[in-house]
């Protein structure tokens, strides 16, 4: 089974995501973890790169030691909310075993050293495998509804993440907060954005149907889109 996907991002009206460089400053910052809360996930998920952002250990240091099957494996399976990082050759070492409260899940291929899985063990960070060496996100989520029950799943980016899923034909809502401001430089993320090995492929979106547009005060606006992918892009 795939839980319901929902892509919540904040962006300029240029679609740039880093609010430090848009300009007027702080043009609606507050209100990203107040739509995330109304929205109601069961878990959440964000790539290597701002998954980083969140960490506060050092890489794991590659040691012989214990082998470990490439069985998922779960500190916690109670919490209310999940916090998802896609994090392929286990880069993190986190130093932490929540964000926010909401316990860490990573997602592994099983190309990670035996080292970096006793390290999450030891923090008590769950993690679960999804691919040999490359992640597959029609099987993360549905290890994640197996698992842990997750079925309203909110996709958080960075916008190579949000474009991994995009491309996938994995989300089915698209939740844009849009300021008024604007970026207006080069080097900044977008919204949606692609690794170099994946610039050529398009999204498998058949429709989108904007389900509401809502005011939220000082110019900044909620879009509400719902979208249909093509059926044979998404894993039965």
């Amino acid at each position: 089974m795939k839980p319901y996907v929902i892509c919540l991002m904040h962006s300029s009206l240029d679609g740039r995501t880093h609010p430090s460089r848009w300009r007027p400053k702080g043009a609606g910052t507050d209100w990203f973890e107040k739509i995330h809360d109304e929205l109601g996930g069961d878990a959440w998920v964000i790539g290597r790169v701002t998954g980083s952002e969140f960490a506060r250990g050092k890489p794991y240091p590659e040691t012989p030691g214990e082998r470990f099957p490439r069985e998922n494996w779960f500190a916690r399976r109670d919490a209310k909310t999940y916090g998802v990082v896609l994090d392929a050759q286990g880069k993190i070492g986190w130093g932490r075993s929540d964000i926010g409260g909401d316990p860490i899940v990573v997602v592994l291929t099983e190309s990670v050293p035996d080292s970096h899985l006793a390290g999450l063990r030891g923090e008590g960070v769950s993690y679960i495998f999804a691919g040999k060496s490359e992640i597959d996100l029609a099987l993360t989520v549905e290890v994640l509804d197996r698992e842990l029950g997750v079925k309203r799943l909110l996709v958080e980016g960075g916008g190579v993440a949000n474009g991994a899923f995009l491309r996938a034909g994995l989300i089915d809502e698209f939740n844009l907060i849009l300021s008024p401001a604007i970026d207006g430089a080069s080097g900044a993320p977008f919204v949606f954005d692609s690794a170099e090995a994946d610039g050529d492929k398009r999204a498998p979106l058949t429709a989108m149907t904007l389900e509401s547009t809502r005011q939220l005060g000082g110019g900044v606006l909620l879009l509400r889109y719902l979208i249909q992918n093509d059926p044979q892009a998404v894993a039965k």
